[in-house]
């Protein structure tokens, strides 16, 4: 068998991203996919066995990559505030890009639910819980659990989001009007938070 074209596997997986995360087609066959990437079922069956193949790869890489700029921003020397603040401009940078990768990832989640365990992640989870903790002990914000706190944070970021066609149709909003308010969710996000 010769060399495997990694260049048309990597089209794919990039194909099959924007057809889930960017257009959410998350029920896309891979008839689909190979049409909007210009190849044929067959090669796409080459390198991708099968759909569910493809979407666990795509699924993987998707959780490797969110997870890797949380952690930058989480793993920084910035202040508590101003590690909040730049999470908030990546989240809302990632689902400009793409809106419906949240409802890829929790929708596979949802199919299996240990689909995405991750003993390195669960100690940052907890390093996180606890320099929220440490800001609640020095005042800097409003003495909860942490897991209040973590909870509200990523409710005000995704929810919109995954209600987003709801939402544009129930308020007759434009795609335009909607990403402007969007956009706008970072400022309210950090005085709500503090």
């Amino acid at each position: 068998m010769g060399a495997r074209d990694t260049g048309t596997e990597q089209l794919i997986k990039d194909t099959a991203k924007r057809v889930f995360f960017a257009e959410g087609k998350l029920h896309a066959t891979t008839q689909d996919i190979a049409d909007a990437a210009g190849v044929t079922r067959t090669l796409l069956h080459y390198y991708f066995r099968s759909r569910d193949i493809l979407i666990e790869k795509v699924f993987r890489e998707a959780m490797q990559e969110l997870t890797a700029r949380f952690d930058a921003v989480m793993g920084s020397d910035f202040l508590f505030k101003d590690k909040i603040e730049r999470l908030i401009e990546v989240y809302l940078a990632e689902v400009t890009e793409f809106p419906y990768q949240e409802t890829f990832l929790v929708t596979e989640m949802i199919l299996d639910p240990s689909k995405y365990h991750d003993e390195d992640e669960s100690k940052k989870i907890k390093k996180f819980l606890k320099d929220i903790k440490d800001e609640m002990d020095a005042g800097t914000i409003k003495s909860m659990d942490p897991l209040q706190f973590a909870i509200n944070l990523f409710s005000l970021l995704t929810y919109p989001l995954l209600m987003a066609p709801l939402h544009k149709q129930m308020f007759a909003l434009t795609d335009s009007r909607y990403n402007k308010l969007i956009k706008a969710r970072k400022q309210i996000i950090m005085d709500l938070l503090f």
